[in-house]
């Protein structure tokens, strides 16, 4: 079969959207619940987020493909996803939207220049948005970019490099391994208002040598602030942890001259996003990539017979959520109920809600590596902050089961396989079992501590119980009136009531904290095993331990 044409393989339309999963720092250590979002509220000149309001206030104003995005999912998500009643008035109790959108629109193009001396690619940015979780501290950073008439290799590049949150390593000239050679944030008067600087490899080193931790390329920072790395030294509402891996998960629609002049390789390669290559020659082994389709491939709409209309094509490794098709197709193109309004609509929903949960799992885990390694038995202020944050982690992961884990989203068989597949991919059910154990453990372990402190305060009670029957006999007994006290003057009475009273309050307080000693004395007593000689240095040594 002759090679394809690179006006075959020209890109038509691309678009790509970046999702990327932060672990947002607690503002308050000891708040169980807290909302992010609000720093981010009051306007300022460091502020440049807006919250976006919701389409369902003016029904003039909602449109049919709201309605079909609604309809597409289950009615637990749809709580989920939009609330209940209007908009978000009603305030965020459970069955109210828990999703905040924040919006940044003063940067409307990305330049990139992929190679040094290359052409720099122009891309539209769409939209930068923030999305929070009401009661879960991760926020996801969806940023979506546009472009027309790219040559394939060119954009099967710019995929490949762009949304590295920092170098993997360095190439020999000293450019970022894997990442643009540039990246420039413009602002509407063409201006540059930020730049990467992934060339800067002292940066890197130094900061995962004092910090053992990686840092952030310069534009993904400005991107984010007021936001602020929390190992940075910069200040800031709101300080973040990288969840993810280096490379941003990203979803891409690629409208194609003519989609099926793309061999194997050059889909597989488009699929887990490896660099461009050759189209004759696979960048894994045969055997390695015999099941590809089978596990990638969503092919419910697209004919691979030579002559058919290609259909669109679907492929998904769980990083990435590919969709392609021909330029030609005007409902592959349809933005307003065709697929190109599905993939940023209900098919960005799939997956970020996918990748939502994946980076929600890992937000739990990591927090309670964070409690653990906090937690000092012989400290007893560290025991009661430990037992109060596994409580509060219990409660969040409780409400995130019931509110955000969902196995299934859609009886839409489309949006249903499709985010099965991008689960099974992520390997979600895994991970859910993996922290549901590790919170089952911690939920055990403070149950064994309160059943123990239990246990010690039934002993000390039980000790003061059998010391203290032998005053409250003998004062029963001073009670019979064998002695006629009535007639004695008030101050006599008061005297020999104090008598009483003052060594019984030390008696009993000594008996409590000699309770261990004690009980250990009273279990040695009834053990008929013991001499009477032993008996009385396990007494002796109630009141002088280790003589």
């Amino acid at each position: 079969m002759p090679a394809a044409s690179s006006a075959e393989k020209q890109v038509k339309n691309l678009r790509q959207i970046l999702l990327w999963p932060v672990y947002l720092l607690p503002l308050d250590e000891d708040a169980p619940i807290e909302n992010h979002w609000e720093q981010l509220q009051t306007p300022s000149p460091e502020n440049p987020w807006r919250e976006v309001d919701d389409e369902f206030g003016d029904p003039s104003e909602f449109q049919a493909r709201h309605y079909s995005e609604f309809v597409t999912f289950l009615p637990p998500v749809q709580r989920f996803l939009y609330g209940q009643g209007l908009g978000k008035v009603v305030g965020r109790t459970y069955g109210e939207s828990p999703i905040t959108v924040m919006r940044r629109t003063d940067i409307p193009k990305v330049r990139l220049t992929l190679e040094p001396g290359s052409t720099p690619v122009l891309l539209d940015v769409v939209h930068i948005d923030l999305y929070f979780f009401f009661d879960i501290d991760v926020a996801l950073l969806a940023f979506e970019v546009t472009a027309n008439d790219l040559p394939f290799d060119v954009a099967q590049d710019v995929l490949f490099r762009f949304g590295r949150a920092y170098p993997a390593y360095w190439e020999a000239d000293g450019q970022g391994g894997h990442c643009p050679y540039k990246v420039e944030w413009l602002g509407a008067d063409g201006s540059v208002k930020s730049v990467s600087d992934y060339e800067k490899k002292d940066k890197y080193l130094g900061f995962v040598c004092q910090h053992r931790a990686p840092a952030v390329a310069s534009h993904w920072e400005y991107l984010l602030s007021p936001l602020v790395l929390h190992h940075s030294d910069r200040h800031g509402p709101i300080r973040y942890r990288q969840l993810e891996y280096y490379r941003m998960p990203y979803m891409v629609f690629l409208a194609m001259e003519n989609a099926s002049a793309l061999s194997r390789p050059d889909l597989i390669r488009l699929a887990i996003g490896s660099a461009p290559g050759d189209s004759d020659e696979l960048p894994y082994s045969d055997h390695y990539l015999a099941d590809f389709e089978a596990k990638h491939c969503y092919d419910r709409y697209c004919d691979l017979q030579p002559g058919a209309a290609y259909g669109t094509r679907f492929m998904t490794t769980g990083h990435t959520l590919i969709v392609l098709g021909e330029a030609g197709d005007g409902f592959f193109n349809g933005a307003d109920g065709g697929v190109l309004s599905r993939f940023r609509h209900q098919h960005f929903l799939l997956f970020l809600i996918a990748h939502f949960q994946k980076a929600s799992l890992r937000m739990f885990s990591d927090r309670l590596v964070a409690i653990v390694s906090r937690l000092d038995i012989t400290d007893p202020d560290a025991n009661r902050t430990f037992r109060r944050a596994i409580r509060n982690t219990l409660e969040n992961f409780l409400r995130f089961e019931h509110r955000y884990w969902f196995h299934e989203i859609s009886n839409h068989a489309q949006a249903r396989e499709l985010f099965s597949m991008t689960r099974g991919q992520l390997e979600l059910d895994p991970l859910y079992d993996e922290v549901r154990e590790e919170l089952q453990d911690m939920g055990n372990f403070l149950e064994v501590e309160a059943m123990r402190r239990q246990n010690d305060t039934v002993v000390r009670l039980t000790v003061v119980t059998i010391l203290g029957l032998i005053g409250t006999i003998t004062t029963g007994f001073l009670g019979m009136n064998l002695f006629s006290w009535s007639d004695q003057a008030t101050w006599w009475r008061t005297v020999a009531f104090l008598a009483v009273f003052v060594p019984t309050i030390i008696l009993t307080i000594m008996t409590v904290s000699k309770s261990k000693r004690l009980s250990e004395w009273l279990d040695a007593l009834a053990d008929d095993t013991l001499t009477t000689g032993e008996k009385f240095r396990s007494f002796w040594q109630v009141w002088f331990p280790g003589k």
